[in-house]
């Protein structure tokens, strides 16, 4: 494996183009990303699903790194849109993990699973089959935009770019989504995920 502290000082972009000649080098990139996208989609489907995720995404990114534009420095952006495509087809497995978890408060193959995690930051006065409710809820657009900013730790900037969206339709759906899970929980927000000082019951 690539060691990381070696090309620390290099950018994705560099790599990317240095991997258009030496196609070994791509494998930095999954060095740097390859766990944090793993952990995404694990929260998402699960952890078997997750391994299947994070290899289609590098393959799918490796096969279009010539087209990849190298004005930008970070490739993470990038990497989370392809693995989002890849999961919008699971969309049906995805909540049908919410609900069994809203069932049954059990959530299948899950070593970290969607809902735990958020109730770790939840008031104890909560439930989190409240909240696996509440996002199996959400228009799949918006569950999108609500997961990157709250699991992926994006900007709006960088959903934006992840999704190929403008910056504003990111606002109104994270805002629609946000108002929502507030809905299920009588207006008091659930969590104390943040996001640039925000948290998804703000506005």
């Amino acid at each position: 494996m690539t060691a990381v502290g070696a090309v620390a000082s290099t950018s994705d972009a560099e790599e990317i183009e240095r991997s258009r000649r030496e196609p070994e080098r791509f494998a930095v990139l999954f060095d740097r990303y390859g766990a944090r996208l793993h952990r995404y989609a694990a929260r998402r489907l699960g952890d078997g699903e997750a391994d299947d995720i994070v290899a289609e995404t590098f393959l799918v990114a490796f096969r279009q790194r010539d087209g990849y534009d190298l004005g930008r420095s970070e490739a993470l952006p990038w990497l989370y849109g392809i693995a989002s495509n890849l999961i919008r087809r699971h969309r049906r497995a995805e909540v049908s993990r919410y609900r069994t978890f809203v069932r049954t408060g059990v959530l299948v193959d899950a070593a970290e699973g969607v809902a735990e995690r958020a109730v770790e930051r939840a008031s104890a006065q909560l439930s989190g089959r409240r909240l696996a409710r509440a996002i199996a809820g959400l228009a799949a657009r918006d569950r999108e935009v609500l997961l990157l900013v709250a699991w992926a730790d994006l900007s709006y900037e960088q959903v934006a770019d992840a999704l190929g969206l403008p910056v504003g339709t990111v606002r109104s759906r994270l805002n629609r989504a946000r108002k929502k899970v507030r809905q299920e929980f009588g207006g008091v927000n659930p969590t104390c995920v943040h996001d640039r000082n925000e948290d998804i019951g703000d506005e």
